[in-house]
């Protein structure tokens, strides 16, 4: 089921149209119905207010302005395991002296 903060495919007529993330899901003042607040990720940024029952949230096709409306969450793709973080001794040379000194640049005085 998706759900607050889950990012969904929206189709319309079986064609991909927008992404968007799910901001919020409320109960609509009409039983088996809810508010939900999508993000329209697209240039630029639009909210839009749907008022869905559940099976439509959960991916159920419905009509919208007599054109067939479909929601599909959206998992990310299991890839290879990120690598991790190298570690600060990975970044040293080793011709380089142990004590060398760090300077910041946000300590630096401005001239």
């Amino acid at each position: 089921m998706a759900t607050t903060g889950d990012v969904v495919l929206i189709y319309c007529e079986e064609q991909p149209v927008f992404f968007a993330r799910i901001e919020d899901i409320s109960t609509d003042q009409k039983r088996d119905w809810y508010q939900v607040r999508l993000l329209v990720l697209q240039i630029p940024l639009t909210e839009a207010l749907w008022i869905l029952r559940d099976e439509y949230i959960n991916g159920e096709a419905f009509t919208m302005n007599e054109r067939k409306i479909r929601i599909e969450k959206v998992t990310a793709p299991q890839g290879p395991e990120p690598e991790s973080l190298l570690s600060d001794s990975d970044f040293r040379k080793k011709d380089a002296p142990v004590n060398s000194k760090v300077i910041s640049i946000f300590d630096r005085k401005r001239g």
